[in-house]
């Protein structure tokens, strides 16, 4: 892999130390070309059938870049705006009732702990929380789903093993915000029902692409949330049009053609750097860090081969405007004495550099 060739893609990285896809990942740009010149032609040539016509052929190679991401088929992908609108739309179709339990982590992101407490006061389902780390061991006979990080976007520890052997009466959603695009994924191996993802943070798309995988047996199982025209297969005839057979059935019905074409872009930015040679390299490089980190004394949060490091900080909020003056730019976490480093293969050991430099001021 030539890593300096990839870093050459993103403008943001000739001037500053960009740490930031747990966010948002990088804008390529290839990224800015292809959204601009989707809305140039609109401008130029009106938005009619053959706008209509590209968004839905952009649509069609969007699921197959995903679903190439988690080791799935295309078939089985549904093409949404966020990794918390896959939430939603999961735990609005299943058919939980009073009295089922929700297993979740108390520390998940604002995302998915969101979309759970409608849950439970729409419905009367019960929602309880335990460590991560303890998830496996904590599901009981009520327990109907357990709905958690694939990649904790607080600490990078990656999802409990156990997960993957539980019955056929447990679901599990997983949340792969800090997953897809920023490590390797099979999400037949992960053993989950549901994975939600985004496109806008390690696959450097645009803000508003993402995707939701089904398990091929949920298929004809998890209700639709309000079919409109995007999730018909014949919307034509109106009221006796039935839903696409597949998981189209879940589009999000407002994916912009221009969206799409960033989101496309910005795949195949990073698919001709190899896939296997972007994600070893983010995490080599999170891992080194890491240890650089616990060197200088610094407390870093326990995590797994991904591509995340946090470490507790005095000042969180005062370190991550200091540094971002510095043109490094991370992020803290709320609620929590964390900052967070999103180490990706665009970085080089001289963003790290600048960066503890920086701590050290």
């Amino acid at each position: 892999m030539d890593a300096a060739a990839l870093r050459s893609h993103f403008p943001v990285l000739a001037e500053r130390a960009y740490l930031n896809a747990g966010t948002c990942g990088p804008l390529s740009r290839e990224t800015v070309e292809a959204t601009t010149g989707v809305l140039q032609r609109a401008a130029d040539e009106g938005r009619t059938r053959a706008y209509m016509e590209s968004m839905l052929d952009l649509r069609t190679r969007q699921r197959a870049a995903y679903a190439q991401r988690l080791g799935a088929d295309a078939t089985d992908l549904a093409l949404t705006t966020c990794t918390s609108e896959g939430v939603v739309r999961v735990l609005a179709g299943l058919e939980l009732q009073p009295g089922d339990e929700v297993l979740t982590a108390p520390d998940e992101h604002p995302g998915l702990l969101g979309p759970l407490g409608t849950l439970r006061e729409r419905r009367g389902v019960q929602i309880r929380t335990a460590p991560f780390a303890d998830l496996a061991d904590e599901v009981r006979q009520r327990t109907r789903l357990v709905a958690c990080s694939h990649v904790s976007w607080v600490t990078g520890a990656v999802r409990p093993a156990g997960l993957a052997q539980l019955g056929p009466e447990v679901q599990v959603l997983l949340d792969g915000a800090q997953g897809v695009g920023a490590i390797p994924i099979d999400v037949s191996a992960l053993g989950c029902t549901f994975y939600a993802g985004s496109g806008q943070k390690w696959l450097c798309g645009p803000v508003g692409t993402g995707m939701l995988w089904i398990a091929p047996q949920w298929r004809g199982r998890l209700a639709s949330v309000g079919a409109t025209y995007i999730n018909l297969a014949e919307p034509g005839r109106g009221l006796d049009s039935a839903l696409h057979p597949d998981a189209r059935t879940h589009d999000s019905p407002a994916l912009s053609a221009e969206a799409s074409a960033g989101a496309l872009a910005a795949h195949d930015v990073l698919a001709a750097a190899g896939w296997e040679s972007v994600h070893e390299r983010a995490i080599g490089l999170a891992a080194r860090f890491a240890e650089r980190l616990a060197e200088s004394g610094r407390t870093v949060a326990a995590r797994g081969d991904t591509t995340l490091v946090s470490w507790e900080d005095p000042d969180p909020e005062g370190t991550r405007d200091r540094l971002g003056a510095a043109g490094v730019l991370i992020r803290n976490l709320p609620g929590t004495p964390y900052l967070r480093v999103s180490v990706g293969a665009w970085n080089d050991e001289a963003d790290l550099d600048r960066l503890l430099e920086a701590l050290e001021r």
